[in-house]
């Protein structure tokens, strides 16, 4: 596996990506599809473009095989205030899910972070997640409050239920 940062030409890819771990078609295959409880894309090549533009310091850490083709795992970083840490988008090709992917992901942010003097990562979850919630418990992440769930932002996607953000935290 090679681990490397996502370039402009690779965002169509990652937004693929995201969309079938999330959502897509193929999301049922894996763990962690929210196709249950939303609807569009999870993300697309323009606003993966804004968002990294808008965001100094971000990055996309994709993990690829030695062929350098499509990415199959990936995750977003933000530097926040504070030495925090904002970890975000993290997808695993459906097919390849359940393997230590995204374990792999947590720890490689971990260690990226780290090494930027970062001491918290941050994120959020879909208070309905809860085998996803009970999955980055026991990576050491614990709750640390909630958060109003983005209604009006269609960059995340469509929803008709009441939902709401956990968010985690770990220390490093």
């Amino acid at each position: 596996m090679l681990l490397v940062v996502a370039k402009d030409h690779d965002l169509s890819a990652v937004a693929d990506l995201v969309n079938r771990a999330y959502r897509g078609g193929e999301a049922h295959k894996g763990w962690t599809t929210e196709a249950a409880f939303m609807g569009g894309a999870r993300a697309d090549e323009a606003g993966l473009r804004a968002d990294l533009a808008a965001k100094p310091g971000s990055v996309i850490l994709t993990l690829r095989d030695e062929d350098w083709e499509k990415p199959f795992g990936c995750v977003w970083l933000e530097p926040l205030p504070g030495d925090v840490w904002l970890l975000g988008m993290l997808a695993v090709d459906p097919e390849r899910q359940d393997g230590g992917t995204g374990r792999a992901l947590i720890e490689t942010c971990e260690a990226y972070v780290k090494a930027r003097a970062g001491q918290i990562l941050r994120m959020t979850v879909i208070d309905i997640r809860d085998t996803l919630i009970a999955w980055y418990e026991r990576r050491g992440f614990h709750r640390a409050g909630v958060e109003p769930f983005p209604y009006n932002d269609r960059r995340i996607g469509d929803t008709t239920g009441e939902l709401r953000f956990v968010v985690m935290e770990k220390a490093l």
